[in-house]
């Protein structure tokens, strides 16, 4: 007969824990392209203040696209600041693994991740990226023993 496998830990959603979950989890383009919409705005209102059409719709384009260029450039002291501002910053989450899904519990955030509704299943450096059919959810290995590492390999291979 089969073990059930079930795993129950806790961890604090500090600013190194939401550093490593953006670094694991998101790709990080620097190219012209990212930057395409910012030279867009900015290119529509320079044209638009040549034109005299309307001196403040141009301002407010170029500052948008300045805007988004230090959106693209500071993207992730960005997302960390909102974080840490959030109401989940700072606060303990129970995390568990068994053999019906990943369950994390805090004060103001509860959530589960089913195994089958999981498409497939990514081992980084440092976690596990969960893809989903619309979301990606991240599991930093530091959180788990060498069972559930193994336990989540295995669910990795099915």
């Amino acid at each position: 007969m089969k073990s059930q496998h079930s795993y129950t830990t806790q961890y604090t959603l500090d600013k190194s824990h939401f550093s490593e979950c953006f670094d694991e989890s998101v790709v990080i383009d620097n190219s012209i392209r990212a930057y395409r919409k910012a030279i867009i705005f900015s290119f529509i209102g320079i044209l638009l203040l040549l034109t005299n059409i309307n001196a403040y719709a141009s301002w407010f384009l170029i500052a948008l696209g300045v805007l988004e260029a230090l959106n693209i450039y500071y993207k992730k002291p960005w997302w960390l600041m909102r974080q840490m501002v959030s109401k989940a910053a700072n606060n303990e989450v129970t995390l568990t693994v068994d053999e019906t899904g990943i369950t994390h519990d805090s004060f103001y955030v509860n959530g589960t991740v089913l195994w089958q509704d999981i498409a497939t299943i990514t081992e980084t450096k440092q976690g596990f990226l969960l893809k989903q059919a619309k979301t990606v959810s991240y599991i930093s290995k530091r959180s788990l023993d060498e069972a559930t590492l193994g336990f989540v390999r295995q669910k990795m291979q099915s």
